[in-house]
């Protein structure tokens, strides 16, 4: 027997992010998966060495690669059309639903207790390991938006000028020092070119680490 779960979650790369905003780089699922792991992992490990956390920010970051998987079926859905509207909203979480059992269904049954709850994380009990850990993916998840609404504003991008603010805002509602911690010391990288990078590759100072900290 087959199994297509893997050759499924490869062309993640074909769903397009940001679909109604004029972007200066374009955005797959796919690559903002990746990103979000590398921003759990390293929330996660910013609290463990800086605030006394006993996060497994591995887990987090393996959560994170599948936090969209089932995009591979809906699509991306833009912020402002699925969270504008309660009914559109409820009717995309039982899509996602679907999707995930669909999804789960092309697992080898031996492997379905690995890759079962990594795709449907926000039913594990509350109180457990991973219902903590999703705090901290969804915490990314916002982050890779802010950093991306940065990255085009950098570029002289208007568009998304006010995704920017509204993101920001966001970020700042979370009350997370983790959060605070990368905005101070390691956002401000995102708004150099890569002369800059390289002139300050000794871990020199943020250009202007006022506007990250919220």
């Amino acid at each position: 027997m087959n199994y297509h779960f893997s050759a499924y979650l490869y062309r993640l790369q074909y769903i397009q992010r940001w679909s109604l905003m004029r972007s200066t780089a374009p955005e797959n699922v796919a690559q903002h998966s990746f990103q979000v792991a590398l921003l759990s992992h390293m929330l996660c490990s910013i609290g463990n060495v800086h605030f006394a956390r006993s996060l497994n920010a591995d887990r987090a970051a393996a959560m994170a690669l599948f936090h969209d998987a089932t995009e591979v079926f809906t699509g991306d859905i833009a912020t402002p059309v699925k969270h504008n509207n309660p009914r559109l909203l409820s009717s995309f979480r039982d899509m996602e639903r679907v999707a995930a059992e669909r999804l789960k269904g092309m697992i080898p049954q031996e492997l379905t207790s690995v890759y079962a709850p990594l795709l449907q994380p926000q039913d594990s009990p509350s109180g457990s390991e991973d219902a903590l850990l999703l705090r901290y993916v969804k915490a990314a998840d916002h982050l890779d938006a802010y950093l991306k609404c940065v990255w085009e504003v950098a570029a002289g991008n208007r568009e998304f000028a006010a995704a920017k603010v509204q993101t920001a805002a966001k970020l700042r509602g979370l009350e997370m020092p983790e959060m605070e911690y990368f905005l101070i010391h390691m956002a401000p990288g995102f708004e150099m070119s890569l002369d800059e990078l390289s002139a300050g590759s000794d871990g020199g100072q943020p250009v202007d680490g006022a506007d990250h900290m919220l």
